[in-house]
């Protein structure tokens, strides 16, 4: 009986070694390979494919591919031979790149790499230059820095990748109107994008604030829409600027004009060919939008014959729109599109068609009577009315129109692409997919890279799914793939912008290019940590990696010894305790006692004195609140709702709309009205004496309350952000406070706790009583 058994047990412990040692083995792979995005094959081999001087790039006998190569010898900068169909000398190596039919994807391809010749097989010429990006992430990072001079010999590991993209729209998106960027900016956007297999650069060129693009038939646009004097925004950057240098107004787009300091700026159309001439080179698809029927102040300013009275003013919410009633409004519009399409050769046009105040359309007598004329019902009607106009004219100069997901409302043609952008209406894009419209998803949360850059937005990111919930298997073909957003109200220089979106882009990346069942957090993040010193090469100011275990609100009973692990070991950790902000003079942390109520204040430093994000640490001395005399014998907590936009908790109204009873905290999916409070009362019942951790994360605000005690605040209305405190407390009954407000769009409510820091859990049903 023994024997059958032992050798059950071998069989087992033998498979387990298999598969531990198969995932070891990706690991390891990984790690000596730290690629982003991660291929979808890869296998290592034995030796070296050395590169040098002598090192020939052959071509098919046709000569196809020599645009790649020279993308190649960019990236190897060592100006190496090209020849087509011919075969080179036994005692050079050889790079070559072949033409493919098996391969079916545009973007596929096929990677050989032996100690004598490396092959690379695609099917199309973006195939091979997805390739050299990855042999570009497999050399040494110097070679990003072209001052410094280039190595005479390069190595690569023998290996086979084999490798495609999930998804065929992989985009990223930069709004150039609130404040604008360089021409060289864009292209070193580009190169970035580039590197990380990208392939659609969203590029926002009007808006409000700003009107960025020369259009030759209206010059007016930017002699006078491109400039402005300092708005609101920029009041906020440069109150930011004193504690961040990042937020200081760039002060090459400032002029003085008639006696008056404008901001602002706008691409030629011979630059921005220039520019998408670039990406192109790149395989990237520039797609342009020119944003309406709303959002067109900048416009209306110099052209008031746009409106339907001639107004231009703020409406409740948004800017007054062009009108759609008036046919002078559409000679504007395609003439003006005519012009951009002769810039941009994409197939894609982006025409906006969001957060649209149509007050004024409904008040307009030519508009009363437009609607009677066509049979339009209503003003969502009138606008899916110049949306299927606008597309139509899109569709007869061979393109294809794209709008932000409000393009729903009124109805639109299953032609047109939807932008799904608003996290407040998840149905918006299973609406889109089943009436047949492609989606490429870019919903707020988490792909709004102007949102706060805090310790959850990477994996927030990587966790992302595209495909929404509720589609059949054919239905989610009809989602493309998704882009992440960088609106720029607040991000005044391009360092700023830099630290918004990396390296949370290369979650994105991942995201896109490899398929979900490949895809670990860990295994991203320790690649990742290999990929600073290539961003540090290519001048990227990108995010520094978080301190671990930052709470903000710190509790102890006796003493405590702030003692932090490096995330990278050549960073510096400094710290203040005089409310200042840390400098490269401040003093160096190392096992700092603390023994009174205080506030601390650590931020990291690199070597050339770039400082990370700035942490305040909250002191607070606490003795453990005693558990509540009061018997609790209901489970769940008692949850009072308040309908209204409160900016604050401080502002909740006194008297509730309803009250009701929930058994966990989360934002009730019952609550319909757009902007709301919930106040939630009761007890916790807290196993054992303890100093406990909240973590409170919400979208817009909210404030937590234990046995009496301010324990998160995390008020004001903001996007969703993650707020820590603690409170020491014994066990038993404990008074519970929470409330929270929702301004209209997050709907985000979430409360976790962690004890002896061990990993934040959510609260336990059984805690809540009332």
């Amino acid at each position: 009986m023994k024997r059958p058994l032992f050798k059950m047990q071998m069989l087992l412990l033998i498979a387990a070694l298999v598969v531990f040692g198969g995932s070891l083995k990706a690991q390891n792979a990984a790690s000596r390979f730290p690629l982003i995005p991660y291929p979808k094959k890869l296998v290592e081999g034995k030796g070296l494919f050395v590169i040098n001087a002598q090192t020939v790039i052959q071509l098919p006998a046709n000569g196809t591919y020599s645009e790649e190569a020279g993308a190649l010898n960019e990236v190897l900068r060592m100006n190496l031979a090209i020849k087509a169909g011919t075969r080179s000398s036994a005692k050079s190596t050889v790079i070559q790149l072949v033409s493919d039919a098996a391969i079916t994807r545009t973007e596929g391809y096929r990677m050989q790499i032996t100690p004598k010749r490396l092959t690379i097989s695609a099917n199309s010429g973006v195939g091979i230059f997805r390739a050299i990006q990855t042999i570009r992430q497999l050399l040494p990072e110097s070679l990003e820095d072209k001052l410094q001079i280039a190595p005479k010999q390069l190595s690569l590991q023998a290996l086979i990748i084999e490798d495609e993209p999930e998804y065929d729209w992989r985009g990223m998106h930069l709004d150039v109107s609130r404040h604008f960027f360089s021409v060289n900016y864009l292209k070193k956007f580009i190169d970035r994008l580039a590197l990380y297999k990208f392939n659609k650069f969203h590029l926002h060129l009007t808006d409000d604030q700003g009107w960025r693009i020369e259009i030759k038939k209206y010059p007016k646009l930017t002699q006078e829409g491109a400039w402005r004097t300092f708005n609101n925004q920029d009041s906020v950057c440069m109150a930011r600027a004193a504690e961040n240098p990042d937020f200081i107004i760039d002060p090459q787009h400032i002029i003085q004009r008639n006696g008056k300091t404008l901001y602002g700026g706008f691409y030629t159309q011979a630059q921005m060919k220039e520019v998408v001439a670039y990406a192109l080179a790149r395989k990237i698809d520039i797609i342009p939008e020119i944003d309406m029927p709303g959002h067109m102040m900048a416009a209306i300013n110099s052209y008031p014959f746009l409106t339907c009275n001639g107004e231009n003013k703020w409406g409740e919410l948004f800017t007054k729109p062009i009108c759609p009633c008036n046919e002078a409004t559409y000679e504007f519009a395609q003439n003006v599109y005519d012009e951009i399409m002769e810039i941009f050769p994409s197939k894609y046009i982006h025409i906006g068609g969001d957060e649209v105040d149509r007050t004024d359309w409904g008040k307009s007598e030519v508009c009363k009577a437009f609607m009677q004329r066509e049979g339009i019902k209503d003003l969502a009607g009138l606008q899916s009315y110049f949306i299927n106009r606008m597309e139509k004219y899109f569709n007869s100069k061979g393109r294809k129109l794209i709008g932000w997901d409000e393009i729903l409302e009124g109805g639109i043609s299953p032609t047109a692409l939807v932008m799904y952008w608003r996290s407040w209406v998840p149905k918006a894009p299973i609406m889109a997919a089943k009436n047949g419209n492609k989606v490429i998803m870019s919903p707020g949360s988490p792909l709004y890279f102007d949102a706060k850059y805090d310790k959850n937005a990477d994996y927030n990111v990587y966790k992302f799914n595209p495909v929404p919930k509720g589609l059949t298997d054919k239905e989610a073909e009809g989602i493309m793939g998704a882009q992440a957003n960088i609106w720029t109200e607040y991000i005044p220089t391009e360092q700023r912008a830099d630290y918004m979106y990396m390296p949370r882009m290369t979650a994105l990346a991942e995201v896109l290019w490899t398929n979900d069942k490949q895809r670990d957090f860990d295994n991203y993040r320790s690649r990742l940590m290999q990929h600073y010193k290539r961003l540090d090469e290519l001048k990227v100011n990108y995010r520094l990696p978080d301190l671990p275990d930052m709470i903000d609100t710190r509790v102890f009973t006796d003493q405590e010894t702030l003692k932090i692990n490096k995330p990278m070991a050549n960073l510096l950790l400094l710290y203040t305790a005089d409310g200042s902000q840390p400098t490269a003079t401040s003093s160096l942390l190392n096992d700092l006692v603390i023994k009174t109520t205080q506030k601390i204040k650590i931020a990291a430093f690199t070597p050339a004195g770039r400082r990370g994000d700035v942490y305040e640490i909250n002191y607070q001395h606490q003795s453990l609140a005693p558990a509540a005399t009061a018997t609790a014998s209901n489970n769940g907590l008692t949850a009072a709702l308040h309908k209204g936009l409160f900016k604050q908790v401080s502002r909740i109204s006194t008297k509730p709309d309803s009250v009701f009873s929930v058994s966990s905290i989360v934002v009730p999916q019952s609550i319909k009205a757009p902007a709301f409070a919930v106040k939630y009362s009761g007890y916790i019942n807290v196993p054992q004496d303890d100093i406990y951790t909240f973590y409170l994360t919400c979208d817009d605000g909210g404030v937590l309350t234990v046995a009496n005690r301010l324990t998160v605040d995390n008020d004001g209305l903001h996007s969703a952000v993650e707020k820590s405190g603690q409170v020491a407390l014994k066990k038993g009954l404990q008074p519970f406070k929470l409330d929270f407000i929702e301004g209209g769009g997050g709907y985000t409510l979430k409360l976790q706790y962690s004890v002896k820091g061990q990993k934040a859990q959510d609260i336990p049903g059984s805690w809540l009583k009332n």
